[in-house]
């Protein structure tokens, strides 16, 4: 099921579908509605009542290097070099692999709602705390900014810097920031069970999973 978000009420429209399982991509929520299958389930963690396991507490210490910085969404090359590296090492058969450097200024760009983008770069040496970060791009998420949380709609990362677990480290930040706007939840699309890839979307408890009964809290 698909419907465009234009107009005035793009965000409002956008948090009710957000809250009703659907997903964005640039200008059109859509949500599966497979005749015989349901395996498909949206994800949110419940970011006041999250806590970090060991091994993510692990993955916090390993990146206390990097600095996060919440933007306007605007595409730059320096991005996309970093986007492009990723499908070619993780995605080079998926739907994305042929995206060109306008595909992806559209994909960042073309939302109706607000948006941000969260830089991460490595720290400078010499970088004071609270100061803006210079150093070297490492990852990145696209984000929008709802209405009862943030909804990670696209991150990806540096791909030789795979062993920093940047992805799972996006996440957290993003629960802290999420904390932090008071902001209750973290929204992280789809997930399906059994699934290789996103089975680590399962491990950030406690969450809602959307049922036919409506949300359901996982501990």
């Amino acid at each position: 099921m698909i419907t465009h978000l234009v107009g005035e009420r793009a965000p409002e429209l956008n948090n009710i579908l957000t809250q009703g399982g659907f997903r964005r991509s640039q200008s059109i929520a859509y949500r599966p509605a497979c005749e015989d299958c349901r395996a498909c389930i949206s994800v949110r963690v419940i970011a006041k009542d999250f806590r970090p396991t060991p091994s993510m507490r692990r993955i916090m210490r390993r990146n206390a290097d990097i600095a996060a910085e919440m933007r306007i969404a605007v595409p730059t090359s320096e991005q996309y070099a970093i986007f492009r590296a990723y499908l070619d090492s993780r995605h080079r058969d998926g739907g994305m692999a042929d995206m060109t450097v306008l595909d992806y200024a559209m994909m960042v760009e073309d939302s109706h709602i607000e948006t941000r983008i969260i830089e991460y770069r490595r720290r400078e040496p010499k970088a004071l705390p609270g100061k803006r970060a210079v150093g070297e791009l490492v990852a990145i998420a696209l984000t929008d900014v709802l209405g009862d949380g943030l909804s990670m709609v696209y991150s990806f990362f540096e791909p030789d810097e795979a062993p920093r677990s940047l992805g799972t480290f996006m996440v957290l930040d993003h629960i802290e920031r999420a904390r932090s706007m008071g902001l209750a939840y973290v929204y992280l699309g789809y997930w399906v069970q059994g699934s290789r890839k996103m089975d680590y979307k399962g491990r950030f408890l406690p969450q809602e999973r959307l049922m036919p009964e409506g949300w359901m809290r996982v501990d």
